[in-house]
């Protein structure tokens, strides 16, 4: 797959709320997930750590409110898209986030995915 049409899946993808596929169809089995400094979740290498690092954060949250992925922008072997999420964190209550999430594709596969925000 191109770009173009990796970027067009996970849109249709994520508009459905489907990022369990998202990881097992597009993404490489040596991909990296790349926090900015600070996060609270740890940069990863590995589809396995990739599917991990979602888990743990699934499990401090108490209720997803809403969320949300814009239409990605493709510039040769990049795509972005902003996401949003408001959701109920245990101990923390309701909080809304945005951030703005990269992604790199090489051999019709994500590579990386690197988070600003």
């Amino acid at each position: 797959m191109t770009t173009n049409e990796v970027s067009a899946r996970f849109n249709e993808l994520a508009q459905q709320n489907n990022f369990k596929q998202i990881l097992e169809e597009l993404f490489s089995t040596d991909a990296t997930s790349i926090e900015p400094p600070g996060s609270p979740f740890p940069t990863v290498a590995g589809l396995e750590n990739i599917i991990e690092k979602g888990n743990r954060f699934h499990a401090i949250v108490e209720e997803m409110h809403d969320g949300w992925t814009s239409a990605p922008l493709v510039a040769g072997n990049y795509f972005t898209c902003i996401m949003g999420m408001e959701v109920t964190i245990k101990g923390m209550g309701r909080q809304k986030f945005e951030e703005v999430a990269l992604y790199y594709v090489k051999d019709g596969k994500i590579k990386s995915e690197q988070f600003f925000f």
